[in-house]
This record gives structure tokens, sequence and C-alpha cells, in this order.
């Protein structure tokens, strides 16, 4: 018989309670945030509230002393983010208590997160499995120092409304899994470039405000030398301002394009699965189309 997770938990001499994440004033979620040194602005918070679902803890005066939310695609697969407890409780078995409950509600998809160093060993004790790091570049933008890098071929130019569904059919083939609403959410924020051969969208990467300045997000692409032509346009409009792009490639010319253009590896997560793995979503076109970045280490 499947138990349902308490409605509270009683830490020490102080009672939690659940509340919804939509229930909860922008500024005490940004707060949180802050709290454990997360760039997200309160403006990151809405979009993934309009985005997504989740939990919020709140103590006895109403404060929120953490979070949990999940992203749907299907009724197959769901992504879970922003899984945060306040210092005061990460000792105190909050987080596992709000994973149960993000369990509880995503049935029997297939989940994929991003962990840190400190919550890999509660995501393993949930049956999650260890995929890929993710290598979180950021810095001071540098256009001078990335020139002369390009081997793709085609046309490069901004993305439109009525790329929208070679968009989404692309980021699918490098995801593995249809992201349309949360594509559609990101392109009405974002700047994107694509590459087209022959009128046919190759690769594509948006960009749009997060954190301390901007992301660059998802990026598709065939190729690195294609992945490095959507992303330099991008670099050339912030340069001089901070960037970030969270990607799968340790090495090889774009993680060095990345590097050369004023954005090292600053931190790494671990990309985690429970229920198919990331092998299972492998796309049959050859050559492949691989994600060289993720939407955020939230959205995936």
């Amino acid at each position: 018989m499947k138990v349902k997770p308490s409605e509270s938990l009683k830490i020490d001499a102080f009672s939690m309670r659940i509340g919804d994440v939509e229930a909860v004033e922008l500024d005490r979620l940004h707060a949180l945030s802050l709290a454990v040194g997360w760039p997200h602005r309160a403006e990151d918070w809405q979009f993934l509230r309009e985005a997504g679902q989740g939990f919020v803890v709140l103590d006895e005066i109403g404060r929120v002393l953490g979070s949990a939310m999940w992203f749907a695609h299907g009724a197959d697969f769901a992504t879970v983010g922003m899984v945060i407890t306040s210092p005061r409780l990460q000792t105190q078995g909050a987080a596992q208590w709000l994973m149960k409950r993000i369990l509880d509600q995503v049935g029997k998809r297939n989940l994929r997160l991003n962990a840190t160093r400190a919550a890999r060993r509660l995501y393993l004790s949930l049956h999650f499995h260890a995929e890929k790091t993710v290598y979180q570049h950021q810095g001071t933008a540098d256009a001078t120092r990335s020139a002369g890098v390009d081997g793709a071929r085609g046309e490069i130019r901004p993305l439109r409304v009525e790329d929208l569904p070679a968009i989404i059919a692309l980021d699918a083939a490098g995801f593995g899994v249809r992201r349309t609403n949360l594509i559609e959410k990101l392109f009405g924020q974002s700047v994107g470039y694509g590459l087209l051969d022959e009128g046919e969208l190759r690769a594509f990467a948006l960009c749009r405000p997060f954190g301390r300045g901007h992301v660059i997000g998802p990026v598709m692409a065939n190729t690195d030398d294609d992945a490095i032509a959507v992303v330099r346009p991008h670099v050339v409009e912030h340069s001089g301002s901070f960037l970030r792009v969270d990607t799968h490639m340790e090495s090889g010319k774009f993680a060095a394009f990345l590097s050369n253009s004023g954005m090292p590896v600053f931190d790494t997560v671990l990309t985690m699965s429970r229920g198919k793995r990331l092998a299972d979503y492998a796309a049959g076109d050859s050559p492949p189309t691989s994600a060289y970045a993720l939407a955020s280490q939230t959205l995936g």
C-alpha cells in the first residue's frame, strides 16, 4: 500500500508545513535562494512558477525555509529543480521530505535533475542514477578572444516566431523529450540565433536575462563548429557583461571556445536520472543533434 507523505514535519522545537509555491510572495522566494547563494532573481522565480509546479516549506510564522519544483513534459517525463533548504534545515531531513512530496506528485514519470555535491547522497537514496557532469561556465564575456574560430557552413540569422516549430523539433532531437510549452516560454524571453543550411534549421542558441546577467541556453547543434557559430553572436552582443553557459561538454572546441570567451568553468553539478537513462533518449539521426547547453540547471 502506498503511504502518502505527511503534511507537516516537526524539527527540534518547531514545526514546518507545506505550501504551494504559487501562494508565496516573490520576494520571500528570492530571499530563500539568496540565503543559499543561488543567483536567481525574483523574475527568474516567476518564470519558473509559470513553467512548472512546486512546494515550499513554511514555519509557524510563514517564513519560507525550503522549496522544490517539477516541470512536466507530457505524461512520461519531468525535470526536478529548485530543491532548496535553508541552512537551518539542511541536516534535518527537510530536503528528503520535500522530494518525497515531489515523487508523490509526478507519478510514474521518468525524472531528470542536476544535483549539487551536497545533494547527491539524497538523490542516490531516492534511486536516482548519476549520468553526466554539467560544467558551469561563466564570467565577463570577451568577444575579442573568440574571433577566428568559425568552421560552420550555412547562414547565421536571428530567429523569428515562424521558426518556432523547427526550434521545438531540434530541441526535442537534442534533449530527447519534446518540450513545446517550455521552449515557447523561453523563446518569448530570449534573443535567438539559428544556423540554416538550405533553409533548414541545423543549430540554434537562445539567450535571456538570468541571475547576474544573461544565460545562453538551450543550445542544440550537430557539431562543435555549429554550436560555436550560434553562440558567438550572443558573446558579441554581451561582450563586457556577465554571461553564463551550462554544458555537458568537458573538452573539445566548444568548451575551449567558452573559456576563451571569458567564461571559464566556475562550478559543476551532476545530471541524474530516475527511470529511463540518458542513453535511452539518444537520437537516431545522423549526425545526432546534441544539447550543447542546458536551458538552465533547473530546467535541463
